[in-house]
């Protein structure tokens, strides 16, 4: 009971995701088999769908938004502020810091991670490790989409009796871009809303707001 308490955050998000995901399937399935019968064709089974390219290229948009919106939030967080917000480091503490304060190197504690003790390649690669691999997982859910994608596009082409495209007309088309950016603008919404709708409203018990009672002007500060 006690690793599940301290796991509680990331089992219910873990669990919301495969049940959201499951979800997704279903409905995409019944939406596809509907298209699919009323142009004449034979529906598929469920196995068929969840391994077909309209199923991936919808699931790798959606990630890769999801992982540019962490990726930007990370990088952007260690040089740009926002007064008041608990999303935001104080004003005055902007960039990478010191040593002292992330506590590598000669300043590390006995129980501090190995590579933060070290120096060279490896300590500059953990020092930047959660940017690199939000960074990688959103290049490689934008490319699993782009190849998705053309393979959708193009069975959506060749059943109009149209030529089919290569990868680079696919993600240089209006198709490919209306529909990522349609994704971002509301990951970068979300964000935007978040940073500055904490600077003025509370939710009381959230580390991700600051304490009821704290300033408006309070920054860097959590409930």
């Amino acid at each position: 009971m006690r690793w599940l308490k301290e796991n509680s955050l990331a089992l219910a998000f873990m669990i919301m995701f495969f049940l959201a995901l499951a979800g997704q399937a279903v409905a995409g399935m019944s939406q596809y088999n509907d298209q699919q019968m009323a142009e004449g064709a034979e529906p598929v089974s469920f196995l068929q769908y969840v391994t077909s390219s309209p199923f991936a290229v919808d699931v790798a948009e959606n990630w890769q938004s999801e992982y540019l919106q962490f990726f930007l939030f990370i990088m952007l967080t260690v040089w740009l502020v926002q007064k008041g917000s608990p999303e935001s480091k104080k004003v005055d503490e902007a960039g990478s810091e010191s040593d002292e304060k992330q506590r590598i190197g000669a300043h590390a504690g006995s129980r501090s991670p190995r590579w933060a003790r070290v120096g060279g390649l490896r300590l500059w690669l953990f020092s930047n490790s959660l940017g690199l691999v939000m960074g990688a997982v959103f290049v490689l859910s934008w490319l699993a989409q782009s190849v998705a994608g053309q393979a959708s596009y193009n069975a959506e082409r060749l059943g109009d009796l149209r030529d089919p495209v290569s990868w680079w007309s696919y993600v240089t088309s209006p198709e490919f871009w209306a529909r990522t950016l349609q994704n971002w603008q509301s990951e970068l919404l979300a964000v935007l809303s978040m940073v500055v709708l904490s600077i003025y409203l509370r939710q009381r018990g959230s580390p991700e707001s600051k304490p009821v009672g704290a300033p408006h002007t309070a920054t860097s500060v959590e409930g």
